[in-house]
């Protein structure tokens, strides 16, 4: 039933900013855990966690990624740290159409941290040398609803990105090939 309230496993990753020293070992090991095939190449572009930084002022803040977004957010607040001013999208965590970050880089199709599916803990957390990642596991009660599909957002990316037309005219050729 619609509306019903379900208890769900929520999985988070705990960042604790101080802790994190920029060393990337979150970014390397995501990418080289998503590549295909699993540990064959290492790409930050393809890690589903990015580290920004300000080397200047010695500052890392991890961020990985979340649900994708449609259109950009309305807002562009400013968040200013140890003096520096960052805008909103430094440290947000949706793949969205005003953005390269979090979208696999040959495709453009947006990504989102799995937790390292089939893992005991996400990959990010447990090379974090410095434990500025921590995993945590809770447990919350939700309406359910449905869930979009990773392939009908995939293909949601790429329609925004090419055009409706050229994936059917895509779609249609490579059929046409078996």
């Amino acid at each position: 039933m619609k509306g019903e309230k379900k208890k769900k496993i929520i999985k988070t990753i705990k960042i604790d900013v101080d802790k994190c020293n920029g060393c990337r070992a979150c970014e390397v090991i995501c990418s080289a855990f998503h590549a295909v095939p699993k540990y064959s190449s290492s790409n930050p572009a393809r890690s589903r966690i990015r580290v920004i930084r300000d080397p200047m002022r010695d500052l890392y803040v991890p961020v990985y990624a979340g649900e994708y977004a449609v259109a950009e957010c309305a807002g562009r607040d400013k968040y200013t740290i140890d003096g520096k001013e960052y805008d909103e999208c430094s440290f947000c965590r949706a793949s969205c159409p005003s953005r390269d970050e979090f979208k696999e880089p040959d495709s453009g199709l947006p990504l989102k941290c799995d937790m390292c599916e089939g893992e005991d803990e996400p990959l990010c957390v447990k090379w974090c040398m410095a434990d500025a990642l921590v995993y945590e596991e809770r447990e919350e009660e939700i309406a359910e609803q449905e869930e979009q599909e990773d392939l009908d957002i995939g293909l949601e990316a790429l329609a925004d990105k090419y055009g409706l037309k050229k994936i059917m005219d895509t779609v249609a050729r490579m059929s046409e090939k078996d």
